[in-house]
């Protein structure tokens, strides 16, 4: 509990029990309106922009690396959205209507479709599910508020969707868009490599929070360490993205090395870190974040929904024969076949998009140039390389 002062408002010093939803949503208002001008004022946002030799413009690159994040807009024309919104909706409309239900919301038996590791990951409403705790290797050390959801909430809700790729073949085709994959080139190299691919779900009045944290996790300590170490993440907005339901960073925090995060919610008195902005766009668009920032998600008490289509790409020499703790808590070897495998990924999307979209110009991914006909899109390649293909997800 906070003791309310001055600067703040009185419900700061409620408990965590106490806050209710539309409290909390007054705070977020507040503190989203002084940072939304900050955001807007950084002046990384723009389209997917490139130069004669096929990168990014330099312009671009330097916003990126001097902020750790850059807005790419209209990455996703009207069709696709509604295609990508139309698949996700499917996947959740099938979720069982509690962890451990055996029917959806519609009373029909749950489908697995064989798949190993079960899609979907829930959390009460409004909760806080790893601030403060030992989960995800510790990385969330301060917790965020917890607002009491309304009375009609359900006792769960998911927030996340495991395994975009054969989950949805319209996030598949997502998955080789030819901008995108020049935007990952241009940052780590043409010999880039996947990390895993979720959907955030933040629904409105329910959706949780994600505490404060940095995504990387190896190569702090690293001899050979650089802003760039733990890669990045795509993040495709199916629905605009606010200071309310959306993702926070500090900006430039990418570059400092591991941050003392109990100590900047501590010197900022309350879960709202001083300095920290909004990642503000709207549908369709493409953050691109490097996995290093500060970053988190506030409790999403706004009566606005967001969908996030989560992709995160390595460049390959951080990622070669390095043997790591994942956030379960299982230790593997990252070695030349588990990459081999995983990447093929790469190459089945551009062709499904290839066959989606025929007017555009499909991405050469170099690694796999030649190999193009052993990774066609066809029901063959969907039973046996892309189904479960998120087993192979690796962690850096």
């Amino acid at each position: 509990m906070t003791v309310a002062t001055a600067s703040q408002p009185a419900t700061e010093s409620k408990s965590a029990a106490s806050l209710s939803a539309a409290d909390h949503e007054r705070v977020m208002r507040d503190y989203g309106r002084r940072a939304e001008a900050r955001a807007r004022s950084l002046g990384n946002r723009g389209p997917i922009r490139t130069g004669a030799d096929g990168r990014l413009l330099p312009e671009i690159l330097d916003s990126y690396w001097t902020h750790g994040f850059y807005v790419f807009e209209r990455v996703v024309g009207p069709e696709e959205l509604q295609e990508l919104r139309a698949d996700i909706d499917a996947v959740l409309a099938r979720a069982p209507v509690a962890p451990d239900a055996q029917v959806d919301r519609s009373g029909r038996p749950v489908a697995e479709h064989g798949i190993v590791r079960p899609p979907y990951r829930w959390a009460r409403p409004l909760s806080d599910p790893v601030g403060g705790t030992d989960r995800n290797n510790g990385r969330h050390p301060a917790a965020m508020l917890q607002p009491a959801p309304g009375a009609d909430a359900p006792d769960w809700t998911v927030e996340l969707l495991d395994g975009n790729l054969h989950l949805s073949d319209a996030c598949l085709r997502l998955y080789g868009h030819p901008g995108l994959l020049t935007v990952a080139a241009s940052i780590l190299g043409d010999d880039f490599v996947p990390y895993n691919e979720v959907t955030f779900v933040k629904e409105p009045g329910l959706g949780p929070s994600v505490a404060w944290h940095q995504d990387g996790t190896t190569h702090w300590t690293a001899a050979d360490w650089d802003q760039g170490a733990h890669g990045f993440n795509f993040m495709t907005q199916l629905y605009p993205s606010t200071a309310a339901n959306g993702v926070w960073v500090l900006p430039g925090s990418h570059k400092h090395g591991k941050a003392d995060i109990k100590r900047l919610v501590a010197e900022s008195g309350s879960d709202r870190i001083e300095g920290a902005v909004p990642m503000l766009c709207e549908a369709g668009d493409t953050i691109v974040t490097n996995r290093q920032l500060v970053h988190g998600s506030f409790a999403n008490s706004s009566p606005d929904r967001r969908i996030t289509l989560n992709e995160g790409f390595f460049p390959r020499r951080r990622v070669l024969n390095v043997t790591t703790r994942r956030l379960t808590g299982n230790v593997e070897t990252f070695d030349q076949a588990r990459i081999d495998a995983r990447t093929r990924i790469i190459q089945i999307a551009i062709d499904a998009r290839r066959q989606r979209f025929p007017d555009e110009t499909p991405f050469v991914y170099r690694p796999l140039a030649g190999h193009e006909d052993e990774n066609r899109w066809n029901e063959t390649t969907r039973a046996t390389v892309l189904k479960n293909y998120n087993q192979l997800d690796m962690f850096i």
